[in-house]
């Protein structure tokens, strides 16, 4: 069986309730439960927060025995059978590769003695939408076929949970069709990000958020009176370093940084964006990530005028999108190259927008002396502040030139990095933008 005092309680109880339902006689006493304190399994803070009932425990208990002592409730069921028969009230079911016992809503039912109505109604209230199990997403009743009871649905625990009980942690979540959005990292510092003073100001109220937003919402009791989490649009061309903040506000802060993959969450099938979009906030919510949305005009472009059933529907999917992104809890950054693409209903939900303008000379001239590598010297023919007056690139076009000047170098076998090849960068860069150099 298991050694683990929960589970043990578990069987006591599972036998108590069978004796007694086939021995109304028997003088089996009802076995105590343990406190939560005494349990041998990582209780996640959600539910100790909760103060659970027994009944609710009994179930948490019911959801979790198949992937911790998945032979438990079988020998004891079936010790029990063998004299009585096929017994339905107790539920249950078998699954497609595991072929214990997985219960059900059933059940519960009837472990919890819900053997009439005044019983059965606040067992029903367990799986209810308003109930915590539905609104943390933490267990729940699988959809029944067609015609059949309600509680036949097998009793499903969410397998982030699950790695919470058994590991006392959730695991990075990994790129899928479930989840697809990729963890990003960075090795550069916030000194290697060059910004406007106006800019860096504005990261820096988004960095304070994500430091301290738990303590505004909880501690501080704001979260009666404002939305949960904080929604972002950072706009600007190309190059200009949106990704990059990113990326370091969650360096910065501890937090893990996801780019949602728009190529697995934009549908032609109707509903499946909404879908697609729902599940990755549902599981990335779990974990208090950051979710970085690059290129957002796909989901959140301007609604157009209703001319067919295919223009209404996709304004209904814009609306649920906004709707859906403004109940996520934690930092959503969505990135465009122009404000102008994104819808104006959704503007209004943003607390933060931040522009990534092109960099000034001051700020381009930074960006050249940043950009070389130690080992490397530059050339006495090389003037940057001639280059970062003259020509109007980004920071990641900067970067592109000196890798191209760098490989030049190794080409020829030198450590020094010339005019020429640094123009010749620049020339690249401007004829993959389709402009002139002059």
């Amino acid at each position: 069986m298991t050694d683990l005092p929960e589970f043990k309680y578990l069987e006591a109880f599972v036998r108590y309730r069978l004796d007694r339902y086939f021995d109304p006689s028997s003088t089996t006493k009802e076995p105590k439960m343990p406190p939560l304190s005494k349990w041998g399994i990582h209780i996640p803070e959600v539910l100790k927060q909760a103060k659970l009932q027994k009944q609710e425990k009994i179930v948490v208990l019911l959801a979790l025995c198949p992937h911790i002592a998945s032979n438990l409730l079988d020998q004891i069921i079936q010790g029990k059978l063998a004299a009585t028969g096929d017994f339905p009230q107790l539920g249950g079911v078998r699954g497609k590769n595991f072929r214990g016992f997985l219960p059900t809503g059933q059940t519960a039912l009837f472990l919890l003695d819900g053997d009439n109505f005044k019983n059965r109604k606040p067992i029903y209230e367990l799986f209810g939408s308003d109930h915590l199990f539905a609104k943390k997403h933490i267990l729940w009743l699988e959809e029944a076929s067609e015609g059949e009871p309600v509680m036949s649905g097998k009793l499903v625990l969410s397998s982030d949970y699950i790695e919470l009980f058994v590991l006392g942690k959730m695991r990075t979540p990994r790129f899928s069709m479930k989840f697809p959005a990729e963890l990003i990292t960075t090795e550069m510092e916030w000194d290697d990000l060059v910004l406007n003073e106006e800019t860096q100001r504005q990261v820096s109220e988004l960095q304070t958020w994500v430091t301290y937003g738990d303590t505004l919402l909880d501690d501080w009791g704001l979260g009666k009176k404002i939305k949960p989490g904080y929604r972002a649009l950072f706009y600007g061309p190309p190059g200009t370093g949106k990704t990059l903040t990113a990326n370091l506000l969650g360096k910065y802060t501890g937090k893990q940084v996801y780019r949602i993959d728009l190529s697995m969450v934009v549908s032609k099938f109707i509903g499946e964006t909404e879908k697609n979009l729902s599940n990755l906030l549902a599981k990335a919510e779990k974990t208090d990530n950051i979710l970085f949305c690059d290129e957002c005009d796909a989901l959140f472009g301007k609604r157009t005028s209703v001319r067919d059933a295919h223009d209404k529907y996709a304004n209904q999917e814009v609306s649920y999108l906004l709707q859906r992104i403004e109940g996520y809890k934690g930092l959503v950054i969505l990135a465009s190259n122009f404000k102008s693409n994104i819808d104006e209903a959704f503007i209004r939900r943003f607390q933060s927008i931040v522009h990534f303008p092109m960099p000034k000379a001051a700020e381009r001239l930074i960006l050249w002396e940043k950009a070389f590598p130690s080992v490397v010297k530059l050339s006495p023919d090389l003037d940057l502040g001639s280059m970062a007056r003259k020509y109007e690139i980004s920071g990641a076009e900067i970067m592109n030139v000196v890798q191209y000047a760098c490989l030049c170098a190794l080409e020829e076998k030198k450590k020094t990095i010339t005019a020429s090849y640094i123009t010749s960068g620049i020339r690249r860069e401007f004829q993959k933008g389709g402009r002139i150099m002059r």
